[in-house]
């Protein structure tokens, strides 16, 4: 089970609430344990800076993934907190007009990929991004999205 709680960096009026937020990142998550994220909707602002202070770069980008330290231990009963995913709202909205898709459709494809960074995967060589793309395609299938990469 995921615990995701949702915060928002700037007015809910307009961007997909906690529900659809959650059922993404639930569908993300591919272990039998029981983990929590952060899911933060920012402005541009807050997303530029983040993207500056962590990665060195000067624009905002759409979803950044920031890991916990590693897991607690073998038989802890805690449930694991996995991190937080940083979703820049306008970045988001901006890419989902520019590609003909539903806010909510690009909303959950960048929660599932943020979800799957925090569960180790990448996509910096191409077969880790074709493995990637696959589970995120099924995952979005499963929610009743269309593929993303269309």
């Amino acid at each position: 089970m995921l615990d995701a709680r949702v915060q928002y960096g700037l007015s809910r009026t307009g961007w997909p609430g906690p529900g659809p937020l959650h059922r993404a990142a639930q569908s993300a998550w591919r272990n039998p344990g029981s983990a929590h994220v952060t899911l933060r909707l920012v402005d541009l602002e807050e997303g530029r800076r983040l993207n500056r202070e962590f990665r060195g770069k000067p624009d905002a980008t759409n979803v950044l993934s920031f890991p916990a330290p590693p897991p607690v231990p073998a038989g802890f009963s805690a449930s694991v907190y996995l991190g937080d995913i940083v979703l820049c709202a306008p970045v988001l909205a901006t890419e989902a007009f520019e590609q003909c898709k539903s806010l909510r459709a690009h909303f959950a494809h960048m929660v599932v990929h943020g979800m799957l960074h925090l569960q180790g995967m990448d996509h910096q060589e191409p077969t880790e991004a074709e493995a990637m793309e696959t589970i995120e395609r099924e995952i979005l299938a499963g929610l009743g999205f269309a593929d993303p990469y269309a």
